[in-house]
């Protein structure tokens, strides 16, 4: 399964809910990096370094960083949802499609709300 990194501002639910789903999934307030107003790209390059990908609703500037260093372990850039089951299974079947994470950036959208 995909080693990866959820930055500060990733819900902790959709975290618990991939490693039910068999992922390997480190957040930035268990590795001690909560709070402490790092960079983006200090994100990235501590994340590549532990060859994780990063999960994040920080879609703008991610797709910046890998436009601007397209080597790296993956990024993975979410829409917010708060279904947070439905978002881990969207994030799964995406990453799934994929035998290696590194230098992608895919894109994990929630679905449009149907129209009564």
């Amino acid at each position: 399964m995909a080693r990866l990194y959820g930055d500060e501002n990733f819900p902790y639910p959709v975290v618990l809910a991939l490693r039910r789903l068999g992922h390997d999934v480190l957040t930035a307030q268990e590795a001690g990096k909560a709070g402490q107003k790092i960079q983006d790209a200090v994100v990235l390059a501590d994340a590549t370094a532990d060859g994780r990908a990063i999960l994040t609703h920080n879609r703008k500037d991610f797709i910046h960083l890998h436009n601007q260093q397209p080597n790296h372990s993956g990024i993975i850039v979410c829409t917010i949802d708060l279904d947070f089951e439905g978002a881990a299974n969207r994030i799964d079947t995406e990453i799934r499609l994929y035998l290696e994470l590194t230098n992608r950036l895919i894109r994990v959208n929630r679905p449009r709300a149907e129209r009564a």
